[in-house]
């Protein structure tokens, strides 16, 4: 096996010898060094490595070059080499261009020249940029195979489990002679799908998400049937409880009913996250910290639908929709939120056929050309916007108030006003969803006059507000009127613990009105609403388990 290429791009001689130089002392023994000193011989020497098979982890490129400047030429090799995690060398006065080519060719990390002294400046970009690449890059890519049809709700669910869950898949349309051969040789009609046909030939005819789940090889069966600690939900909360409860002792496992990262893990682009100064995908984000718990020796179940929770002694026992249960000493509740419905005549009907909640990445390639909708007016639903933008002919959001300002961080409204084919309209609601068999149009109301207009829609992605999913949970632990979960002090009312409580002492600051069941991330009463409150929730509610294990 060739050693990686790590490829440094600068017109500058001394600059580029001075970025070799530094690359090779830390990474010569395992990595070869490549440098070129324009992007078009950066491109030639990209196509050669490619043809003799060597690996490229990482390319680094100058912004400021004649003929192909850096973004230019990153965009150009991101189609011969696209495997590769790319940075952009730029000076103080290039950020902006660093901003545009996180945009345009999703680069990893930009870096300010200079970069002196490279232990502090260089050398953790690069790691980062190895990293990432031996986690997703050039492996061999196991042909599961999807067949089914464009419009089909079972269809969308399918591809998006898969997605989410960051499992590589070929889609098959029915109406393509591809897809017709498979069908027929699975012995399937058209009415059977999705069909998900695995690398082994196993054939699965409209699986339910556990089965697709055990088919790819996702964990969905515990080791074992009691743990010190057990998290449900896999949104950021969730992650940094798994983290740090694995990575300090306790025998952890998360459980999460449908992909890790929950709503941020669909998330295009976070990019107010503390240490992310060039952004972070959800996704990205949502891969490092699911590796970081494995590797504390965390366990995560995918597509495990809890049910119900109970108290049993000291144990707080965990049911699963299908019958089967296990239990810990304690319980970290971090389930987050679900997008509300939108509630207008044929939304439902039209759920999976071209009206989505959430971001659905899945659909992008499909918005080509489109006249595109986002309804909402927070952070979700901007980004969104700037996300497909990218690929649709134009993307309207529509918000029910008078601005975005509301509800919207400043940055993210600079980034929608500088695109072009992002419409914002403002006191405008979605009266109706029309199509035959997929969304076609909509009928968009003015809640100011009550004026309706109809116009044509390819794509609608609903971000209404979030309502938490803890139905399962009544009776048990003490909820708000929005079913929000009440914690801590909010639990002491006039003096008086909450009823049933046995503990000689007041609950904790994230403890539920059940001992030992903590809460932490969007689904907490009165919670902050963002990636970095959660994931510090997630740790906080850690070291409260610590203290409650301590007093047992």
């Amino acid at each position: 096996m060739p050693k990686p290429v790590l490829m440094t791009v600068d017109d500058d001689p001394g600059v580029s010898r001075s970025v070799a130089r530094d690359l090779r002392r830390r990474y010569g023994q395992d990595h070869r060094i490549v440098r070129a000193e324009s992007g078009a011989d950066a491109l030639e020497a990209l196509r050669e490595l490619v043809l003799r098979g060597e690996p490229v982890a990482a390319i680094l490129a100058d912004y400021r070059m004649p003929q192909m400047n850096g973004i230019e030429f990153l965009e150009q090799a991101m189609d011969i080499a696209p495997h590769a995690r790319r940075a952009l060398l730029t000076a103080y006065a290039d950020t902006d261009a660093a901003i545009q080519a996180i945009n345009v060719v999703d680069i990893d990390h930009y870096l300010l020249k200079p970069w002196d002294p490279p232990e502090e400046k260089l050398y953790p970009v690069v790691d980062a940029l190895i990293e990432t690449w031996r986690a997703v890059g050039e492996r061999p890519v196991e042909d599961i195979r999807v067949v089914g049809h464009r419009w089909s709700a079972d269809c969308f669910t399918a591809r998006d489990f898969l997605a989410r869950n960051s499992v590589p898949y070929r889609w098959y349309s029915v109406d393509e002679p591809e897809g017709a051969r498979l069908l027929e040789a699975a012995g399937c009609s058209a009415a059977e799908v999705p069909l998900l046909i695995t690398p082994d030939g196993t054939v699965l005819s409209n699986p339910s998400e556990a089965a697709i789940a055990d088919a790819v090889g996702l964990t969905t069966t515990p080791t074992g049937d009691f743990y010190d600690l057990i998290v449900v939900g896999g949104g950021p909360a969730g992650l940094g409880s798994a983290v740090y409860g694995a990575s300090e002792g306790l025998r952890t496992v998360l459980v999460e009913r449908v992909a890790t990262g929950g709503q941020a893990g669909q998330s295009s682009r976070i990019e107010n996250y503390l240490g992310f100064p060039d952004g972070v995908s959800g996704a990205q984000l949502t891969d490092r910290a699911r590796r970081q718990a494995a590797k504390f020796g965390a366990e995560v179940l995918t597509a495990r639908d809890v049910v119900a929770l109970e108290v049993r002694g000291s144990a707080r026992v965990v049911k699963f929709g299908d019958g089967s249960e296990i239990a810990a000493h304690s319980i970290v509740l971090a389930t987050g939120v679900s997008y509300r419905t939108l509630d207008a005549p044929g939304v439902a009907e039209l759920t999976g056929r071209g009206v989505f909640y959430g971001s659905a990445a899945t659909e992008a390639p499909a918005c080509a050309g489109q006249h595109v909708y986002v309804i909402g007016g927070a952070n979700s639903a901007g980004q969104a916007a700037v996300f497909f933008s990218r690929h649709a002919a134009d993307v309207t959001i529509l918000v029910r108030g008078e601005s975005l300002e509301a509800s919207m961080s400043t940055y993210l409204i600079k980034q929608i006003e500088a695109i072009d084919n992002i419409i914002v309209r403002t006191r405008t609601e979605v009266a109706e969803a029309c199509g035959d068999g997929h969304l076609e149009r909509l009928v968009l109301a003015d809640s100011s006059s009550g004026e309706k207009e109809t116009v044509e829609a390819g794509s609608m992605f609903v971000f209404i507000g979030a309502a938490p999913r803890t139905e399962w949970l009544d009776g048990l632990v003490v909820r708000d009127e929005r079913g929000f979960i009440r914690t801590g002090p909010d639990l002491v009312v006039e003096g008086k613990r909450p009823s049933g409580w046995t503990l000689d002492r007041d609950p904790y600051h994230l403890e539920s009105s059940v001992p030992g069941v903590f809460v932490a991330g969007d689904v907490r009463a009165d919670s902050v609403k963002r990636v970095a409150s959660a994931v510090g929730e997630g740790a906080m509610a850690v070291t409260l388990v610590h203290r409650y294990l301590s007093d047992q």
